[in-house]
C-alpha cells in the first residue's frame, strides 16, 4: 500500500486552531447532553450555534483530512472518527506502541457515549477496538481492513472514568491477520474483548482492482 503524504508544516497554525476548536466543540457536544437550562436559553445557544456553523461553511473542503506528514515526519490522521484531535467526534485516542509491540491507550469516555443508563454505547467500545486491533495488526508488519470483528462484553463500560485499552498482534494466513484486544480498567479488570481478522486487500499492492471494482471494505 502506498499513500501519497504532503508535508502540512505550512498549515500547522492553523491546523493548531483547528484542534483547539474540536476540543472547544467536544466540550460543547458534552454540555449539549448534560444542560438543563430553560428552553429560552437553549433557543439562544441554537441560534449561535447555527450562526456558527454558517460561519465555518464559509470555506469547506470535500472530505474531512486524511493522512498527512506532520512536522515531526511522523503520519498522522486528523480526521479520523477514532483519533483525530482536529474531529469532533473523536476522543481523540492516543495509543502508544509499547516494547513487547503492544499497541496501548488509556481513556476516558465522555457523556456522549453513553448507551444503557450510565454505561458506554457498546457500539462506542467496539470502534476503539476495531481500530486499536487494526493498529496492532498494522505495528507488526500486516495493515489490512477489517473483516470480522467479535467482542465480549464481560461488565459494564463506564465513562468519566479511566480505561486503558491494549491490542496485539496474534497471527497470519496469506493475506489473513488476527489480533486481540480489550477495554480494562487500571487495575486489570476486563470489560470488553475482542478479536479481530484484517484483511491486506489486494489493490493496495496493486495486484487487483481497486476498491470501487473490487468492492472491498473496511
Amino acid at each position: 500500500m502506498t499513500l501519497d503524504l504532503a508535508s502540512t508544516e505550512d498549515a500547522e497554525p492553523q491546523l493548531a486552531a483547528l484542534t483547539d476548536l474540536s476540543r472547544r466543540v467536544r466540550d460543547l457536544i458534552d454540555a449539549v447532553a448534560l444542560t438543563d437550562v430553560p428552553e429560552g436559553e437553549l433557543a439562544a445557544a441554537a441560534a449561535e450555534v447555527a450562526a456558527l456553523t454558517e460561519r465555518l461553511n464559509a470555506v469547506r473542503r470535500d472530505s474531512p483530512r486524511s493522512f498527512e506528514i506532520g512536522p515531526d515526519g511522523a503520519p498522522r490522521n486528523l480526521g479520523n472518527a477514532v483519533t483525530g484531535s482536529a474531529n469532533p467526534h473523536a476522543l481523540p485516542l492516543v495509543a502508544e506502541v509499547t516494547p513487547e509491540r503492544t499497541v496501548r491507550a488509556e481513556l476516558s469516555f465522555r457523556p456522549a457515549h453513553e448507551g444503557p443508563p450510565g454505561t458506554v454505547h457498546g457500539g462506542v467500545s467496539a470502534m476503539i477496538l476495531d481500530h486499536l486491533l487494526g493498529h496492532a495488526t498494522a505495528v507488526a508488519g500486516f495493515p489490512g481492513m477489517t473483516g470480522t470483528l467479535t467482542l465480549r462484553y464481560r461488565r459494564r463500560v463506564p465513562y468519566g472514568e479511566p480505561l486503558v485499552a491494549t491490542a496485539e498482534y496474534v497471527r497470519s494466513e496469506g493475506r489473513k491477520h488476527w489480533s486481540e484486544g480489550r477495554i480494562a480498567l487500571p487495575d486489570g479488570t476486563v470489560l470488553v474483548e475482542a478479536s479481530g481478522l484484517f484483511i491486506a486487500p489486494s489493490w493496495w499492492s496493486g495486484q487487483g482492482p481497486g476498491p470501487e471494482s473490487a468492492g472491498e471494505a473496511g
